[in-house]
């Protein structure tokens, strides 16, 4: 991706990319009206998210790879939408916000730190060297891949 960081950041994570999921979860009374219409969004939304997942697997820029994630993580939101889950849609939509935010953000420091390589095979040992980037990526990987941990402070 050529943007920069803070500019990916806010882009994936909190206003365009998701824009849809809300227009659609706030006129969810419209959609109820029409099921064929929500069971095609749901049907949208699985193959987003098994395309995407696929196409993040095989990506070796770092921000591509987070990019890829993320219309992954909208296709989920689009599922839950279509089988009339409008709660865990927009809290969904609002953990990612936060959480792909902080894996942007830690990623351009990543970036920074290596010499502005991008290639996450030439990338390694943050852990040592640069250990709050570490827990960084560690607590937003673990809040997009739903473990409880991960967003027990969203929840109280």
């Amino acid at each position: 991706m050529a943007g920069p960081t803070p500019v990916s950041a806010l882009i994936h994570a909190a206003t365009m990319v998701t824009a849809g999921v809300y227009l659609i979860a706030r006129t969810h009374g419209l959609f109820l009206m029409t099921p064929e219409v929500l069971h095609l969004v749901g049907i949208v939304g699985a193959v987003t998210l098994l395309l995407a997942g696929f196409a993040a697997l095989v990506q070796t820029d770092i921000k591509r790879v987070l990019a890829y994630s993320t219309m992954s993580q909208i296709g989920y939101m689009f599922l839950a939408l279509g089988v009339q889950a409008w709660d865990a849609a927009i809290f969904h939509l609002m953990t990612h916000a936060f959480f792909k935010a902080l894996l942007f953000l830690a990623s351009g420091s990543v970036i920074l730190a290596c010499h502005h390589e991008q290639n996450i095979f030439k990338m390694g040992g943050l852990r040592k060297s640069i250990p709050l980037v570490y827990l960084c990526f560690l607590v937003g990987g673990a809040a997009l891949s739903a473990l409880a941990a991960g967003h027990c402070g969203l929840l109280q």
